[in-house]
């Protein structure tokens, strides 16, 4: 609570009356000081008890004024004169131009000593000082108890109750996510009966304020606060401290070490004392560490996740389905389809991923990269809920990170907030997976991509050539062409009993190699040249003409080849 001349003209022991500016009682008043200069304009700071017996003044009517409207503008309190033999009476001229500015003019009577009013006025601080830090501790404690009862939205309540005050509390990308009360008022002004704080975690991030937020120069504080945690992208972490007048918003980064894992935005009436400082600090420190540990909560439960996820990713193409099954079984999983993303960080030559084992560990790197993974997906997905149902895994190909496919484009997000997290370029490649048993084959198809990115993100739908191809025909005309140039083989397989299918493919898997594919077969050279000469008689089809080992290519792999998700 500050000083004000008000408060100065009721002290006990004090003989002192206000001739004038009776619209400036309420000018804060730091400290008190004498002085007889002309101009002690230089020597002020603002907010002074200026107390002269006139010694100073100048001597015509002009120069008086001018010297009252100097105090004025150097932000003085008041200025306080003694009546001696001196001067009898203040110049009419001082009070006409201190009612004109507003600057209290008072008289001190009788025998009070000028030291007197400084020794009460810095005696007030002193007690002032004292009843801060009680109040400071007092609200440390609360706020502590909220933190234990309540959590974030408890700590933001004792904030906003101690400091008279709003509070708002915004994830690593400026998202809000709570604030405090919970329906702020509209005109701005300081919030002293605050009834609770609301989670606004569903809020538009794109809005970047509340409804009935409070406005400042036209803009709500809440966006205020938004843009300037957005405007801090990339930089360490920080304090930010916008003055708008009779209100300021103190700004904190949330952590002790990395990034910032979120902001605390404090509205409050200013000038900002320096007890609502350290109060904002606790806050932010019990925020931080409340954060850090839902952070090592969710890096727990994400690796419990991780260890199902490897069953499924490491059983064979029998097991496939049942690991599948089970992992639904045991573990809340989002409804298909899926995002399937594989990251590796970069090595720092730049000439290609890092390995994946390091000092004896599968995974070493991507291992390292799982903790900012979980981070990224929460700051990305802005909704705990979404997250519990992902996946983050660290295997030998890369990071492997499932997510439901809700958002376009959300593996690139991921790589590109794990690249501002981790200060490391990251290269990823991500694909499409229609249900959980083709997760693992989702796997291979980002692995290669990734393998092939120079940095940053590539999605199989963009890069993987048979997916493009796929694109540009229809599915069911597809499915004809198959059927119109298979079907003569599959009949002759079927009746027959032979394998002329499975010994074209051989045969053109092998670059048209009699002696490659022959082993691969594990039948003589002869056999295979009499099994191709009936697979061309049959088909209607010359192996050596290059159109019609393309229409059999095509056939036999347009259908496998293209990526999961994709097929229908």
């Amino acid at each position: 609570m500050p000083l004000t001349v008000a408060d100065v003209l009721a002290m006990p022991g004090l003989e002192i009356r206000l001739l004038t500016g009776q619209d400036g009682v309420g000018n804060r008043v730091r400290w008190a000081h004498v002085t007889e200069l002309p101009d002690p304009v230089p020597w002020l700071r603002g907010g002074e008890l200026v107390m002269t017996v006139g010694l100073g003044l100048p001597p015509t009517p002009e120069g008086r004024r001018g010297y009252v409207r100097r105090l004025a503008g150097a932000g003085c309190a008041a200025l306080a004169f003694a009546l001696d033999e001196r001067i009898t009476a203040v110049p009419p001229e001082v009070l006409e131009a201190a009612a004109e500015l507003r600057l209290p003019v008072l008289e001190i009577i009788g025998v009070t000593p000028f030291i007197a009013v400084a020794e009460a006025v810095a005696q007030w601080h002193a007690d002032e000082r004292v009843r801060g830090e009680r109040r400071a501790v007092a609200a440390q404690e609360a706020m502590a108890r909220s933190a234990l009862r309540a959590g974030p939205l408890g700590i933001l309540r004792a904030l906003a109750e101690h400091t008279g005050g709003e509070t708002l509390l915004l994830d690593p990308r400026g998202r809000p996510r709570s604030a405090c009360p919970a329906s702020p008022s509209p005109s701005g002004t300081a919030t002293t009966d605050v009834t609770g704080a609301v989670d606004v975690s569903a809020t538009s991030p794109a809005a970047g304020r509340l409804p009935g937020s409070p406005v400042t120069n036209g803009r709500h504080w809440h966006a205020e606060a938004v843009a300037a945690v957005r405007d801090s992208a990339g930089t360490p972490r920080r304090a930010i401290s916008i003055d708008r007048g009779e209100r300021v918003l103190l700004v904190q980064s949330l952590g002790f070490s990395g990034p910032p894992r979120g902001w605390l935005a404090l509205w409050c009436a200013g000038p900002v004392e320096w007890h609502v400082r350290v109060l904002a600090n606790q806050a932010a420190c019990l925020l931080a560490l409340d954060l850090i540990g839902a952070h090592r909560t969710r890096t727990r439960a994400h690796a419990q996740r991780a260890a199902l996820l490897a069953g499924v990713l490491d059983a064979d193409e029998a097991a496939m389905p049942y690991a599948a099954d089970r992992l639904a079984e045991v573990c809340p999983v989002a409804p298909p389809p899926y995002e399937v993303v594989v990251a590796r960080p970069r090595d720092r030559a730049g000439d290609g991923p890092a390995g994946g084992v390091r000092a004896g560990r599968p995974g070493g790197d991507h291992a390292d990269l799982a903790g900012a993974a979980i981070d990224a997906l929460a700051d990305v997905l802005g909704d705990p809920a979404a997250e519990e149902l992902t996946f983050v895994c660290a295997r030998p190909e890369g990071l492997v990170l499932v997510v439901p496919e809700t958002t376009p484009r959300l593996g690139l997000a991921l790589t590109e907030r794990l690249t501002a997290l981790t200060g490391r370029e990251i290269a990823a490649g991500g694909c499409r997976a229609a249900d959980l048993r083709e997760i693992a084959p989702a796997v291979r198809h980002a692995a290669a991509v990734a393998g092939r990115a120079q940095g940053g993100y590539g999605h199989v739908d963009e890069l993987e050539p048979w997916a493009l191809l796929r694109d540009a025909i229809d599915p069911d005309g597809a499915g004809r062409f198959a059927e119109i140039v298979l079907r003569p083989l599959r009949d002759h397989d079927a009746q027959h009993d032979t394998a002329l299918l499975a010994t074209v493919r051989t045969f053109l898997d092998c670059a048209q190699n009699l002696e490659s594919a022959a082993r691969r077969l594990r039948v003589h050279r002869n056999t295979l040249r009499m099994r191709l000469r009936t697979a061309e008689r049959v088909s209607g089809r010359s192996l050596s003409d290059p159109r019609h080992r393309l229409e059999l290519w095509l056939a036999l792999s347009l259908e496998e080849m293209v990526p999961p998700g994709r097929r229908g």
